[in-house]
C-alpha cells in the first residue's frame, strides 16, 4: 500500500468524571485516539501540539506502533486540557484549556496526496489543518459539541473543505441537520457519518446508506475518544481495501470494532494496549451481529 495516511488534531490532558470515579491528566485527544486506532491497521503521521512536559509520555504511549510523530510540535505552552463528565453513557463537556493553539501553527506536508483526517480541535485550527490538507486523495473531519456551538463560521469553512465528515446526532443537530442526504448534498460531501454510540454508525453517500450496529456484548467504561477511534478504523481498513463503494461496510465493520475496544477502559488505555489480533477478532464479533440484525 502506498499512500499514505495522515491525522492533523489535538493532543490532550483530560479531567474524566464517571460511574469509574474521576481521573485526572488522562492523556488523550482526537488525534491520539484515531492514531492508536488506526496504527493497529496502517503506519500513519501525527501532526499535532504537545506541551513539553508531556511529550515523553506521547512517545510512551505510541512505542513501538507504527506512528510517525516527525510533524508533533513539543511547545513552550499547556497541553490543551479538556473536562467532561459521562452520564448514561454520553460525555457532558465541561470546557476546556487550549491556549496552545494560540501558538501552534500546524506543520503540514505541502500538497499532502494521501488521506488524511481532521480531527476535533478548536475550529480555527480545525479549519487552517482542513485548508491545508485539501489537495488530499481523501479528506475527513470530525465535529465536536462544544466548538460547533461557539464557532459554527470555522465549522462551516471545515465543512466546505472536506469530502467526509463524521458527527454525532446532538452535532449533527447543532449543524442544523434534519435529513442526513440533505446536508451531504447541500455541503457537497461524498460521505456523512453519523455515530449514535449504542445505535452504531450509519454512513450516507450517492449510493445509499449502510448501518452497521454497536456491539453490546462489552462493558462500556468511557465512551471518550469512541468517534475518533470509529473514524480511524473505517478510513484505515478503507484505505487498504481500495476505498470503492464495495468495501465501504466492510470498513464500517473495522471502525465499529475499533470503538468497541477503545471504551472498554478509561480514555486511551484500552486502545493502547489493543493488538491487531484482538482488533481482527473484534471485527467478527461485529460481523456477526450485523447477519443477526439483517
Amino acid at each position: 500500500m502506498s499512500t499514505q495516511l495522515l491525522v492533523a488534531g489535538s493532543i490532550a490532558l483530560d479531567h474524566l468524571e464517571g460511574p469509574f470515579g474521576t481521573v485526572e491528566d488522562e492523556l488523550g485527544g482526537s488525534a491520539l485516539y484515531f492514531a492508536l486506532a488506526a496504527s493497529l491497521i496502517v503506519p500513519l503521521r501525527v501532526v499535532a501540539a504537545v506541551g513539553e512536559e508531556e511529550a515523553h509520555r506521547v512517545a510512551a504511549v505510541v512505542g513501538a506502533r507504527p506512528i510517525d510523530l516527525s510533524l508533533m510540535d513539543v511547545l513552550d505552552s499547556p497541553t490543551y486540557r479538556w473536562r467532561a463528565r459521562q452520564e448514561q453513557g454520553r460525555n457532558i463537556d465541561g470546557g476546556s484549556r487550549d491556549s496552545i493553539y494560540d501558538r501552534w501553527q500546524p506543520r503540514l506536508p505541502e500538497r499532502f496526496r494521501g488521506w488524511s483526517f481532521a480531527g476535533s480541535a478548536r475550529p480555527d485550527r480545525q479549519a487552517q489543518i482542513a485548508a491545508g490538507l485539501r489537495d488530499s486523495q481523501l479528506l475527513g473531519a470530525d465535529a465536536m459539541l462544544s466548538y460547533v456551538r461557539i464557532q459554527p463560521a470555522e465549522t462551516r469553512q471545515v465543512l466546505r473543505e472536506v469530502g467526509w465528515y463524521f458527527c454525532n446526532r446532538e452535532e449533527f443537530g447543532a449543524l442544523g441537520g434534519e435529513d442526513p442526504q440533505e446536508f451531504r448534498r447541500a455541503w457537497s460531501l461524498d460521505g456523512l457519518v453519523v455515530k449514535a454510540g449504542p445505535g452504531g454508525m450509519k454512513a450516507f453517500t450517492d449510493e445509499g446508506s449502510i448501518h452497521v450496529p454497536a456491539l453490546t456484548s462489552h462493558p462500556v467504561v468511557d465512551t471518550t475518544g469512541a468517534g475518533d477511534a470509529a473514524a480511524a478504523g473505517m478510513l484505515a481498513h478503507w484505505l487498504t481495501a481500495g476505498g470503492d463503494n464495495q468495501t465501504l461496510e466492510e470498513s464500517l465493520l473495522w471502525g465499529v470494532a475499533c470503538a468497541s475496544i477503545t471504551i472498554e477502559d478509561i480514555g486511551l488505555r484500552s486502545i493502547a494496549r489493543a493488538t491487531a489480533d484482538q482488533l481482527a477478532a473484534r471485527v467478527e464479533e461485529v460481523k456477526q451481529c450485523l447477519r443477526r440484525e439483517s
